[in-house]
């Protein structure tokens, strides 16, 4: 097997050990937090009802307006502060995080903290 695909198959298994202990619900929705080498993309989701309540990413015009380059950490709190925005505006506050397999480190902890400072509590 090669390196990437090694690399591939700890990080999925290293998500789902994640998302056994962690469910969202329509009260306290999961914060999926996603990174690809360009981009940063967050969701929540309720998980009972299978849905996802709000959505951003380094690709939304109003992020992409914001930042120079979309695989920052700036552009990470840039998404982190309009999800934020977005859940508090449906009158969510309390949510989980999903780090999705990552450390929480570098555009991920960037965007939870953002996330935080928008007033979202997890």
């Amino acid at each position: 097997m090669d390196n990437h695909k090694e690399k591939r198959r700890r990080l999925q298994r290293r998500h789902m050990r994640v998302r056994r202990r962690i469910r969202g619900t329509s009260e306290r929705p999961r914060l999926s937090v996603y990174r690809s080498l360009k981009h940063v993309y967050a969701q929540l989701i309720d998980d009972r009802a299978g849905r996802t309540i709000a959505a951003a990413s380094t690709r939304n015009a109003e992020v992409r307006d914001q930042v120079q380059s979309t695989g920052t950490q700036e552009a990470a709190a840039a998404v982190g502060a309009l999800l934020a925005r977005k859940a508090t505006g449906q009158d969510i506050r309390k949510i989980v995080f999903d780090r999705g397999g990552r450390r929480y480190h570098g555009r991920v902890r960037a965007l939870a903290e953002a996330a935080r400072k928008g007033g979202l509590e997890f």
